[in-house]
């Protein structure tokens, strides 16, 4: 199992995070969705619109997949390029163990 941690660095404004969202529902989750093998994503967003996203997937490749299919989507006509910024920074990491309290 892999990880993507996915940051982008605040302060974001409520336009931008608006913005952010509703790409994110009407264009990223259905091109990740269509990536066999990727198990969770969580959303993490701090009060000043700074934001991880943590993605969970089977392989690095599975996590490169994902990203392909992300960057081949084109902007839907209620998306302003002026509001999405692009990530800081990108990390991929292997999943070196996994517990539950």
């Amino acid at each position: 199992m892999h990880a993507q941690l996915t940051y982008f660095d605040g302060p974001r404004t409520t336009e931008q995070l608006a913005a952010a969202d509703f790409g994110t529902e009407h264009r990223i989750k259905p091109a990740v969705s269509r990536v066999d093998g990727v198990h969770r994503v969580y959303v993490l967003r701090a009060h000043d619109g700074s934001e991880v996203v943590v993605v969970l997937a089977d392989s690095e490749d599975t996590l490169l997949s994902a990203q392909k299919a992300i960057m081949a989507t084109e902007l839907l006509p209620d998306e302003d390029p002026a509001l999405l910024t692009g990530p800081d920074r990108v990390e991929l990491f292997p999943v070196m163990e996994v517990w539950e309290p």
